[in-house]
């Protein structure tokens, strides 16, 4: 399939080997996988972040394969998910930023560019997790408050 902004297909990306069970080099059993994703979300860190820093630093390939549940699951399930989805607020943060840029260098188009497919994306995703329910029916992205958002 074409990617959805250039007119270039897209290499597949790579996957990872279909496993089913943890390795068995990972000595972490899964309640101290469960409190070790509790911790790093206490100390501010996102999801994905959490993931980088349980595999380079304590070794754990994947939080799914040693607990049975993603990392999202078990922060959902201890109530520490946040209101807005991660990949909308990173977008959302992008957005932000394009915006800031295009304040103090107005001609550049390029940026503008990227700015409107930025918010394109937003409005995509917001779409469906409002289908989905992760987001209220009410909700929308709007510029002025998501520089408010952001910080």
């Amino acid at each position: 399939m074409a990617r959805m902004h250039s007119r270039k297909r897209g290499k597949s990306g790579s996957k990872k080997p279909p496993r089913t069970a943890a390795p068995d080099w990972v000595t972490y059993s899964a309640k101290e996988v469960e409190s070790l994703v509790l911790k790093l979300r206490k100390e501010g860190h996102t999801a994905a972040m959490i993931g980088m820093i349980l595999r380079d630093q304590y070794g754990i390939p994947s939080v799914k394969l040693v607990t049975g549940k993603k990392i999202t699951k078990i922060l959902e399930e201890n109530g520490l998910l946040d209101d807005i989805p991660e990949d909308l607020m990173a977008l959302i943060r992008k957005a932000v930023n394009l915006r800031k840029h295009l304040e103090m260098h107005p001609k550049d188009r390029h940026s503008l560019r990227g700015l409107q497919l930025t918010e394109s994306k937003i409005r995509r995703l917001v779409k469906y997790y409002r289908r989905v329910g992760k987001l209220p029916e009410k909700w929308r992205y709007d510029p002025e408050k998501a520089k408010l958002l952001v910080r």
